[in-house]
């Protein structure tokens, strides 16, 4: 294997590149603080593989895109898994996005010489936030469609090209077939290669300018150390730890589906991704003509300064003592979004929430006539066994087991073997255990 390796190395003339990419010269050294940057590269590739498997199987229709995602979930093997990375691995992509960023700006790595890497930086935390918005359309629940509509709505207050901008997305006046075409093809085909160009930028301008390294000049030119090994170990470190993390979220909280968008069911009540909730209920507070404040003026003014942020004030030291102002407006930002984020997170658990296996598992339950013989709370028939408190009971193979062949687990029982598909004998079951003291 190492002398295909070093075949390889000597026909393409690699140890310059290698030497170029991996001898970049940190100033005051590899450090924890600057992983942030490596590990949300990572994820996008991670997700760029999860979500390019998870294409294979989907289908961008209204009638088929549920039925698909239901299809990756249930039958295929390892589609739970694959969704869940997907799904965990776009919340992690949020986290580490913001704290890349929060990192750049805490050591003041945006003044010059680096303005243009921090604009490129900022181009592709909003890139991040539209890739979370296109993606959420996408698995065609109750979820997935009012949300959506929400978002299209708030883009249609934009004054001046707000109603076409709402035409534009929802590829109509309805949200419908076009509007799930267009967001796939946005979520796969556009905005990832939009990213991989400006991450080629991105690295191209540090290659360029250096890494910026600790704000205090001294520390900085006391000693330097190269990219590899120590700093590259650090980030696959990182990448490992928060990869295992992922596989454990997505193997035991697999992603959500909920029930199957209905456009005419006006009574839900979506609720945005974390990552969204702080605007969510920001947007609360603003209502009639204030809602433009909301909706326009406000992002309008905050990515307005996140752009101009290297061009603010002639100060050119980076240590965050001597920029109280840009540190102070930083700390008030998170103070804010913290506090609506908690606001929001108190308010939305109070939103009865209902499983909707256990509310199919209940509609099978009453479509196949089980009251007629069992009683559950003090309603159906006694001529069978009292199910109030099944789950307190038995477990999930006895139940199916039961359902299969009743009478092999309760000899002389008359109840008739329950024939069902798979999918739906797993929902009565999951009812039917649901019912505890």
């Amino acid at each position: 294997m190492r002398k295909v390796a070093d075949w390889i190395s000597r026909r393409l003339n690699l140890p310059p590149v290698l030497h170029h990419l991996l001898d970049e010269a940190i100033p005051g050294g590899a450090s924890w603080i600057y992983i942030f940057g490596s590990v949300t590269l990572f994820l996008f590739v991670l997700q760029a593989i999860t979500g390019s498997l998870l294409a294979i199987y989907y289908a961008p229709t209204p009638d088929h895109a549920y039925d698909s995602v239901r299809y990756i979930q249930d039958e295929i093997p390892f589609g739970s898994l694959i969704r869940g990375l997907h799904h965990w691995g776009s919340s992690a992509m949020m986290v580490m996005i913001g704290l890349h960023m929060l990192q750049v700006y805490l050591y003041g790595a945006y003044k010059a010489p680096r303005e243009m890497m921090w604009l490129v930086g900022v181009c592709l935390f909003m890139l991040v936030l539209v890739f979370g918005f296109t993606g959420y359309l996408l698995p065609w629940d109750q979820k997935a469609y009012w949300a959506t509509q929400v978002g299209i709505n708030l883009a249609g207050t934009v004054p001046g090209i707000g109603g076409s901008l709402s035409r534009i997305l929802r590829g109509g006046s309805d949200l419908g077939a076009f509007t799930l075409s267009r967001f796939f093809a946005v979520h796969t085909l556009f905005l990832p290669w939009t990213i991989v160009t400006l991450v080629a930028l991105h690295l191209f301008i540090l290659r360029r300018v250096g890494a910026a390294g600790p704000w205090d000049n001294e520390k900085a030119k006391s000693h330097s150390e190269p990219f590899y090994p120590k700093q590259v170990f650090m980030d696959a470190v990182a990448m490992g730890a928060l990869f295992a993390l992922l596989m454990v979220l997505a193997n035991y909280f697999p992603a959500h589906l909920g029930d199957r968008a209905n456009p005419s069911d006006t009574t839900f009540r979506p609720v945005p991704e974390w990552y969204f909730l702080f605007y969510y209920q920001f947007l609360k507070y603003f209502e009639g003509n204030w809602e433009l404040v909301a909706t326009f003026i406000i992002p309008l003014i905050f990515f307005g300064f996140l752009f101009a942020v290297p061009f603010l004030g002639r100060n050119r030291d980076r240590a965050p003592v001597q920029r109280p102002f840009a540190i102070g407006s930083g700390v008030l930002l998170l103070i804010f979004i913290f506090i609506m984020l908690g606001l929001s997170i108190r308010e939305t658990s109070k939103i009865p929430v209902t499983d909707p296996v256990l509310v199919r598992g209940a509609g099978i339950y009453a479509k196949m006539a089980c009251a007629g013989c069992h009683r559950i709370q003090g309603k159906g028939g006694m001529a069978g066994p009292d199910l109030s408190f099944e789950g307190d009971k038995r477990d999930k193979a006895w139940l199916i087991a039961h359902f299969k062949d009743p009478q092999s687990l309760s000899p002389g029982s008359f109840m008739p073997a329950v024939r069902l598909p798979d999918r739906d004998l797993e929902e009565l079951t999951a009812y039917l255990l649901s019912l505890k003291k």
